[in-house]
């Protein structure tokens, strides 16, 4: 166990404990009300899940990574299973189903499908690996994903699901994934744009795709979000309004500023200095991701450390991109800032795969 503690990647830690920290501000200040002085609900509870979490993670440093592969079919079963739970029995809000209610407690299983899903591809792939040298022999690995990417699609959840195919992705290029197949499957993706259009994505769906185009066409409804997020940040400047007192989000004028447009509200009190910090935090992790997939003395470690990576990279990427309209609005967390005990609990497992990566390889190269 001493070794293991020697070879922890401890600015992989600090990376995550600061963002966490950061979250937990921006909670705090997302749902602070002039009226009440103090609405801390929110970020009590998502204290709570992140020592949960963090409990969890260490927990799992014991044990050694490769030992899960012998359970990859029990965890995809399982993860169908909930997924499909979900779709008969599961709790609705905002006009998706994707909770599981439990009491005063709710979770969403599409959010620990992510992390089961790196898991079960990247046991899935390695023992094909040496086999993987055609795109036909890629289908295989495609209809792996399937089942999953549509349960999740039809809770909608469009932003969980596209984020199983960046998984996919990453994972795959680290593979051999050739990059004359990337054409072949722009060109089927295109073939297929009308048929997803008119049956695949709902109404909602399709008015976000016309917003992020142009948010004034709908300035009062879906390009709300968008515009006031916009507004929210371009009013930070350089160093911010101050913790607690950013007034779109403070006087209700940015919907789901603790969820989904937590970004905006930290543009608005931290201002451009303060991003940058969050996106030097984020780059870190993407940074010690990659190099943990790097050395990873096994396929196996190298694709789940590609996965989590790709995944992070996925989640980071749109949801800024959403905030600042440069990205359609799909409804993805910001990883460690968003409130949400699901995608919490998600990440910092993640982040302790990573660890757990680390931890056994014989050194890290830099």
């Amino acid at each position: 166990m001493k070794e293991l503690l020697k070879r922890i990647d401890w600015i992989l830690i600090v990376s995550t404990l600061a963002l966490m920290g950061y979250g937990l501000m921006l909670i705090y200040s997302a749902t602070y009300n002039y009226a009440q002085v103090a609405n801390s609900w929110h970020m009590q509870r998502q204290t709570i899940f992140m020592f949960v979490g963090i409990v969890l993670a260490a927990i799992s440093l014991a044990f050694d990574y490769r030992g899960v592969k012998q359970y990859i079919i029990y965890l995809y079963s399982f993860n169908i299973l909930m997924l499909l739970f979900v779709m008969f029995f599961g709790h609705s809000q905002l006009g998706a189903q994707r909770w599981i209610q439990i009491g005063s407690l709710s979770f969403q299983p599409s959010e620990f499908s992510k992390l089961i899903i790196v898991i079960c591809l990247a046991s899935f792939m390695e023992r094909r690996i040496e086999w993987l040298v055609d795109f036909v022999d890629y289908l295989k690995v495609f209809a792996f994903l399937f089942i999953p990417f549509i349960l999740v699609l039809k809770q909608p959840d469009l932003g969980t699901s596209l984020s199983f195919l960046a998984i996919l992705i990453g994972m795959a290029f680290v593979s051999g994934f050739r990059y004359k197949w990337i054409v072949r499957l722009a060109i089927g993706f295109a073939a297929l744009a009308p048929a997803l259009w008119h049956f695949v994505l709902q109404d909602y769906q399709k008015l976000r795709i016309k917003v992020f185009l142009n948010p004034e066409l709908d300035p009062f409804g879906s390009g709300y979000h968008v515009i006031q997020s916009k507004i929210a940040i371009g009013s930070g400047g350089l160093f911010g309004k101050g913790w607690l007192s950013g007034t779109q989000s403070q006087l209700n004028f940015l919907p789901e500023n603790h969820t989904d447009f937590i970004f905006a509200v930290a543009g608005e009190e931290f201002g451009f200095i303060g991003v940058c910090i969050i996106l030097l935090l984020y780059l870190v992790i993407i940074w010690r991701g990659i190099v943990i997939a790097i050395n990873a003395e096994d396929d196996f470690g190298m694709l789940l450390a590609t996965g989590i990576t790709s995944m992070f990279m996925f989640h980071i990427f749109v949801n800024i991109g959403m905030t600042i309209g440069i990205m359609p609005v799909t409804g993805v967390p910001l990883p460690f800032l968003s409130y949400g005990v699901s995608s919490l609990i998600t990440n910092i497992m993640s982040v302790a795969v990573l660890l757990n990566i680390a931890a056994r390889n014989s050194e890290l190269l830099f």
